[in-house]
């Protein structure tokens, strides 16, 4: 059981992890048409996730490969049951990857505005259809022991949708902020202002998800059972609000140390956010709404005992080089991207 329960808190970190980082190369790529006033901007913007794209996916490799092996049955209904929405978001990253790459190796404006508008299409369809799967997920799975009963076209529920939009706001916001950090000038400036008026559209659509949590979904069993566990969702509250007084308190004798705090505090946020639906979840994986009996949990479709003792020995030695990696990555590129060193390219994005 220990261990069950250490694979569920190790699974939420993954994701948790990967929407803390992925999440703002969906929301700068999302932006980036919308922000930048020339082809200079545009490239800054994309140059600022250059180097970090590929790896913060990682994450969701590892996050895969941890249901897979830990939660098996869970991984297998997950693909089955979610499959359209999930192959989707795989296009969705492909066409995203493709565009990164792609966009640079032309200098015609065509060529480059075609694959801009893909990356962004992409971006805004995978971050969408990441908040339906799991909107979803939170509210629970048409299914029962016989199999599953829903249709694609019945994911599309309110709470689902509202889940999605609220995914997508989380990354707009979150990638306005790294757009401030990494720029400079007035690209810096305009990513701060939308970060502010951001913010009050995040606030509204968050509360709204959380009063409709309660009714639409399970999630509001656990809070109620072991009030003390409320904790999470206000931290959750208090991560945004830091956020907000950071970005109205930065000026331009202060601007970039105060809107990297603002980064940091958005990155709390999805953490705690993402901790506020596991916490509600526990100990279901995938609940059902038809039969609340037949939901898969941590202990009905995990792995055994076994392969769950050799993969927390694996993570322990493989999970913190991949952190150490990014680290170093993260501070070799900690520098601010500027218009002359796009410039200075003759290739590149």
């Amino acid at each position: 059981m220990a261990l069950q329960i250490l694979w569920f808190v190790l699974w939420g970190v993954l994701w948790g992890v990967y929407f803390m980082l992925d999440g703002f190369d969906f929301g700068a790529v999302m932006l980036r048409n919308f922000l930048s006033r020339d082809e200079m901007d545009r490239r800054v913007a994309l140059t600022s996730i250059g180097p970090v794209w590929d790896g913060n996916e990682v994450w969701l490799i590892t996050a895969g490969g941890a249901t897979f092996a830990a939660f098996p049955a869970t991984y297998a209904s997950m693909f089955s049951f979610l499959y359209l929405p999930m192959l989707l978001i795989l296009f969705s990253l492909i066409v995203r990857g493709v565009a990164v790459e792609y966009r640079g190796k032309h200098d015609a404006p065509r060529w480059r505005s075609f694959w801009d508008w893909a990356m962004t299409i992409a971006s805004l369809t995978g971050s969408f259809l990441f908040g339906l799967a799991f909107g979803n997920i939170f509210r629970g799975l048409d299914f029962d022991a016989s199999g599953y009963h829903g249709t694609f076209g019945g994911l599309w529920n309110g709470y689902g949708i509202l889940t999605g939009v609220l995914f997508v706001l989380v990354f707009l916001q979150h990638g306005a902020l790294w757009l401030a950090v990494k720029s400079e000038g007035e690209l810096t400036a305009r990513a701060q202002r939308l970060a502010g008026r951001l913010w009050w559209v995040l606030l509204a659509v968050a509360a709204i998800f959380l009063v409709a949590s309660a009714f639409a979904s399970t999630l509001i069993g656990n809070y109620l059972a072991h009030p003390v566990l409320f904790a999470v969702p206000l931290l959750a509250v208090i991560a945004l609000v830091v956020e907000r007084l950071l970005i109205v308190t930065s000026d331009e004798h202060r601007r970039h140390p105060r809107l990297l705090g603002a980064f940091f505090a958005s990155c709390a946020t999805i953490l705690l956010v993402v901790a506020t639906g596991l916490v509600g979840l526990y100990p279901n994986l995938i609940p059902s709404s038809v039969v609340p009996a037949a939901s898969l949990t941590i202990f009905n479709s995990s792995s055994g005992a076994y392969t769950l003792r050799v993969m927390t020995v694996v993570a322990c030695i493989f999970v913190p080089i991949v952190i150490v990696y990014q680290l170093l990555v993260y501070r070799f590129f900690r520098g601010r991207v500027t218009r002359d060193e796009v410039a200075g390219k003759s290739e590149g994005y």
